[in-house]
């Protein structure tokens, strides 16, 4: 499932695309068709996260403000197989996909579309398909270019035609220069402002929010027994961090993720957030997670660890840590499979 900062990212896309421009909406899937209906013809007034969801209000004039009664909420969740899909002509600048689908966005793989112009976020990476190195996209094809684009050469604006959606699209949102498809959602719904602070009422503070408490993070810790590691992963408890945050900011700041919430001192809670902040920040930044300090990569980069130079502990289990060289283990944990050094993470 992506982490939080894939939201957060996935918002600053969808703004920059979009933002005041009026869209077409349609539900090719059908699943859908009611809703895109009701959005067809409004202007995206503004995009946000909260951990895991995406809000996307529209309102029928671009001079409205997000909290107006008119304004109608789009909220996403993409689950474990949802994804954004962009296609667009010369001027459109996206990544070709965000979200969940083969590869693990903010890991590897996210890249330029072909016949656009750029990206809309920094820091993308991977090779782009059809461009030599035989990586597929996120999406499980391989052409992934732009409509018309046959040889890598950017489309010219006025005659790129939005390309037929692939696969059981949900909704497709349709704008000047370009669209963005969206597939295997958890959640894709209506709301209006009292529906959005609902949803966000169930949710812990969010580290990448200008609103982010991180008392209430505190004090939602240490009112719970549950394991540092389970809570981390609780999204009442802090939304956005998932199983690699979880795993790699314990290991920094040198918690054991068996400690029990009530046990872990106000201090070390307060080191977890300020640690997690920067690391998802960097995650929107780059589309990646990376979590090794440049003190700690191997030099040379062993051929067999090839996380050593991303990760601390997670995917790492057998391996050597790379501060103590105790062997990195790895235990299920509610259904999910957690990291750690038993040397480091010994408090």
């Amino acid at each position: 499932m992506p982490e939080g900062h894939t939201v957060h990212r996935l918002a600053a896309a969808l703004a920059e695309l979009y933002g005041g421009q009026r869209l077409r909406t349609s539900s090719p899937q059908g699943r859908f068709a009611e809703g895109a209906a009701r959005l067809d013809g409004l202007v995206l007034l503004g995009a946000q996260a909260h951990g895991k969801h995406l809000f996307l209000a529209l309102g029928p004039t671009c001079d409205l403000p997000v909290d107006h009664e008119s304004v109608t909420w789009l909220r996403v969740h993409l689950g474990l197989y949802g994804s954004w899909t962009f296609d667009g002509d010369s001027l459109f600048t996206a990544p070709h996909a965000i979200g969940a689908p083969r590869r693990r966005v903010g890991e590897r793989g996210e890249h330029a579309l072909r016949g656009g112009g750029g990206s809309a976020l920094s820091g993308l990476s991977g090779h782009v398909p059809g461009a030599g190195g035989g990586d597929s996209d996120e999406t499980g094809g391989s052409d992934g270019g732009g409509a018309g684009d046959s040889g890598g050469g950017a489309v010219v604006p006025g005659r790129w035609h939005p390309p037929a959606p692939r696969g059981a699209v949900r909704l497709r949102l349709q704008g000047d220069h370009g669209v963005a498809d969206l597939t295997g959602p958890a959640a894709c719904e209506l709301l209006d402002g009292a529906g959005v602070a609902a949803v966000r009422r169930r949710l812990g503070p969010d580290p990448l929010r200008a609103d982010g408490d991180v008392e209430a993070f505190v004090a939602a810790v240490r009112s719970r027994r549950r394991g540092i590691g389970e809570l981390l992963m609780d999204q009442s408890v802090i939304a956005g961090a998932g199983n690699i945050f979880r795993a790699e900011t314990l290991f920094r700041v040198g918690v054991s993720p068996f400690r029990a919430g009530s046990r872990v001192s106000e201090a070390r809670l307060r080191r977890i957030w300020e640690d997690l902040g920067p690391l998802m920040e960097h995650g929107v930044a780059t589309g990646l997670i990376t979590t090794v300090e440049l003190d700690d990569v191997p030099d040379p980069l062993p051929g067999d660890d090839p996380e050593a130079g991303r990760w601390y502990v997670y995917h790492r289990s057998g391996r050597a840590c790379l501060r103590c060289a105790a062997v990195v283990r790895e235990r299920e944990v509610a259904g999910r499979r957690l990291f750690w050094c038993p040397v480091c993470q010994a408090a």
